[in-house]
C-alpha cells in the first residue's frame, strides 16, 4: 500500500499540464476500435481506467498500439469485434463496464463483465433494466440493495433474426454513463433511440457521434440516434484528448487553500456539460481566466486555465450546476474549507455509489482535518474558515477522495498522512509530482 506524507505549503506556483480527460479517453477509444481503418489518439490519461478499455478491445480482436499516454488504433467496424477468449476485466472502472453494457448487448456473442472488489458494488441496473427493454440480454448478480444488479455483468448473444429494438426512454436521473450506454446500443438497434434527461449531463458520446456523422439530433437534454438509412461507417481518425478538467479541479481547490498560489493549467477540456466548478467558484468570488486553445477530440474545447488566490465567500450548489460538477465535488469539498462562509451541497446523492461513499467519505475527512461538516442524504454542509490541523486519513481506495485529502493537507499545521494513494493512478497518474513541481512537499512511503 501507498501512502502520501504530506507537509504544510506556503506557496504554489507554476504552470502544469493535467492528464488527459479519461471520459474523453475512453470514448475516443471505443470509436476508433469500431472505424474502419487505423485511427490516431494521443493526450490519453495514462490511467489505469483507460488502460482498461483499451485492453477490453484487444480482447476482442481490435489491434491496439499503447505509447506513452497515446494509442493507434486498428478498427474492425461495427461488426468486427470477436468473441474474447475470457471475461473481460473492467479493473475499477465503471464507465468502461457500463459503455460496454451497451455496445455489447447488441452482438452475436455472450459475453461476462467483471471488476475488482470497488467496482463489484457498484449498482448496474440502471444500465440493465433499459438495455432489457430494448430486447438485450443482460443481468447482473444481487447485492447490497434488494432487486438491484451488480457486477459480475453476464450478457447472452442476439440469436440469428433478433436485433436491439427501437426505444424511447426518459432518464430518472442524469447520467452520461447511461445515456452513452443506450446510444452505443443504439448503432446497431432495428429503430430510433430517443432519451430524455432530466438535465443534460456531459455530452462526450453525443460531440464524438456527430464529428463522425453518425445520424443524431441533440435538442436540450433530448436526444435522437435514428440508424435508418445510415450505412453503419465511419472513417478513422487522429484525436487529441484534453487535459482532464476533474484532475485540474485539486488545483484549483489546492490554489483556493494555500494564499499566494497562482498555477497555469495547459490545454484543459471546457466542455460547458463539464465547467459547474469553475462556473461556481467564479460566483463565489475566486479569481480564474480562461484563454480558449481550439478544438480536441470529437470537437472538445480546450483552454488554458489561471488559478490565482483570493479569499473567496461560501454558497450552494445543486440542480443542473451540480449534474456539470459530479465528479469535482470532492474537490469543491477540499476547496470549501478555505471559503469564508458555509459551503452547502444537495441533490448529490449518486455520489454514494461511486468508487466509496464519497459523501460519507468526505464529511470524515473534513472532520479529522478540523473542518466542521453535517452530513444529510443528498449531500454536505461544511463550514468554512477554521483552522486546518494535521490528519491522518485513509482514502478508501476513491481516488478523488485521496487527491482531495491531498490538497486539504497541504493547509494543515503540520504533517499529515493520507492512505491507500495508490488508486490515484485511475485517474491521476504523477499527482504527488505534480503538486511537487508547484511546490509542494509530499513524499510518497511504501506502507506494510
Amino acid at each position: 500500500m501507498k501512502n502520501f506524507r504530506v507537509q504544510p505549503c506556503d506557496r504554489l506556483q507554476g504552470t502544469v499540464r493535467v492528464p488527459g480527460d479519461k471520459s474523453i479517453g475512453h470514448r475516443s477509444l471505443i470509436f476508433a476500435s469500431l472505424a474502419e481503418g487505423r485511427s490516431h489518439i494521443t493526450g490519453l490519461s495514462g490511467g489505469l481506467d483507460n488502460l482498461a478499455t483499451a485492453e477490453a478491445f484487444g480482447a476482442m480482436g481490435v489491434e491496439i498500439e499503447l505509447g506513452s499516454n497515446e494509442a493507434w488504433v486498428d478498427g474492425v467496424g461495427l461488426r468486427g469485434l470477436r468473441l474474447p477468449e475470457r471475461s473481460i476485466d473492467c479493473g475499477n472502472s465503471g464507465t468502461t463496464m457500463r459503455l460496454l453494457a451497451g455496445l455489447l448487448s447488441a452482438q452475436r456473442f455472450g459475453l461476462r463483465l467483471s471488476g475488482d472488489e470497488s467496482l463489484s458494488r457498484r449498482p448496474m441496473g440502471r444500465v440493465v433494466t433499459p438495455l432489457r427493454a430494448r430486447g438485450a440480454h443482460i443481468k447482473g448478480v444481487s447485492g447490497a440493495k434488494e432487486g438491484e444488479h451488480y457486477p459480475p455483468l453476464s450478457i447472452a448473444p442476439l440469436v440469428e433474426g433478433e436485433s436491439l429494438i427501437g426505444l424511447e426512454y426518459e432518464m430518472p436521473i442524469a447520467s452520461a454513463q447511461v445515456k452513452s450506454s443506450l446510444l452505443l446500443s443504439g448503432l446497431y438497434a432495428s429503430g430510433p433511440t430517443a432519451i430524455q434527461e432530466p438535465v443534460i449531463s456531459r455530452d462526450h458520446t453525443e460531440r464524438m457521434m456527430l464529428a463522425l456523422k453518425v445520424p443524431l439530433q441533440t435538442l436540450g437534454a433530448m436526444c435522437v440516434l435514428d440508424p435508418a438509412g445510415w450505412d453503419g461507417r465511419w472513417d478513422p481518425f487522429s484525436w487529441a484528448v484534453p487535459g482532464d478538467i476533474s484532475s485540474a479541479a485539486f488545483l484549483l481547490a489546492a490554489v483556493q487553500l494555500v494564499p499566494g498560489s497562482e498555477i497555469l493549467a495547459q490545454g484543459v477540456g471546457v466542455n460547458p456539460t463539464r465547467t459547474g466548478l469553475l462556473d461556481l467558484v467564479r460566483i463565489m468570488g475566486a479569481r480564474q481566466g480562461v484563454i480558449p486553445k481550439g478544438d480536441g477530440a470529437g470537437d472538445e474545447p480546450t483552454a488554458d486555465l489561471e488559478f490565482t488566490h483570493q479569499s473567496i465567500r461560501g454558497g450552494q450548489v445543486g440542480g443542473e450546476l451540480l449534474v456539470r460538477m459530479i465528479d469535482e465535488v470532492p474537490a469543491l469539498c477540499a476547496l470549501a474549507a478555505g471559503c469564508s462562509e458555509r459551503v452547502e451541497i444537495h441533490d448529490a446523492q449518486e455520489l454514494r455509489v461511486k468508487e466509496s461513499d464519497r459523501l460519507s467519505a468526505m464529511a470524515n475527512v473534513l472532520s479529522e482535518f478540523g473542518i466542521p461538516c453535517r452530513e444529510k442524504p443528498d449531500g454536505l454542509i461544511i463550514e468554512g474558515g477554521r483552522p486546518l490541523r494535521a490528519a491522518r486519513v485513509n482514502s478508501l481506495g476513491d481516488h478523488r477522495v485521496a487527491m482531495a485529502a491531498t490538497v486539504l493537507a497541504l493547509r494543515a499545521d503540520d504533517e499529515s498522512v493520507i492512505e491507500d494513494v495508490g488508486c490515484v493512478d485511475t485517474s491521476f497518474p504523477g499527482f504527488a509530482e505534480v503538486l511537487g513541481s508547484l511546490g509542494a512537499q509530499i513524499e510518497v512511503e511504501e506502507a506494510p
